[in-house]
């Protein structure tokens, strides 16, 4: 794998770590100021809702963190083509359903990765 794939597929499992730790642990006090498109009331009641996205925005992360340890080539850009492609799907899907900036942050650097990966 190059390093223009690895450096991407890092800045997109860290930026997915961090959005684990914003729907995990921060919900009801930092994630109020990155998605303001919420009412503020509605944070603590859907605190548990939002701890279950936030885990499998880690199961993600530890994905693309999996395709960068693998030491066979083959097999890394397989793996880290499978979870780009997770990442990519999701970011379609929360553009779709809930913020088309959803789509820039999380689709746009997924598109990315394949990009280098593919060529």
């Amino acid at each position: 794998m190059n390093l223009i794939s690895q450096l991407i597929i890092g800045f997109i499992a860290v930026l997915h770590i961090y959005i684990l730790w914003l729907e995990m642990f921060a919900w009801t006090t930092r994630a109020k100021k990155v998605f303001k498109t919420i009412p503020e009331d509605q944070f603590e009641k859907t605190k548990v809702l939002a701890a279950n996205q936030g885990l499998y925005n880690g199961f993600l992360a530890a994905g693309l963190i999996w395709s960068l340890l693998i030491c066979d080539i083959t097999w890394s850009q397989n793996v880290a083509i499978f979870f780009l492609g997770c990442v990519l799907v999701a970011g379609i899907y929360g553009a779709l359903t809930a913020s088309k900036r959803i789509f820039l942050v999380q689709a746009v650097p997924a598109i990315l990765g394949l990009l280098s990966l593919l060529f």
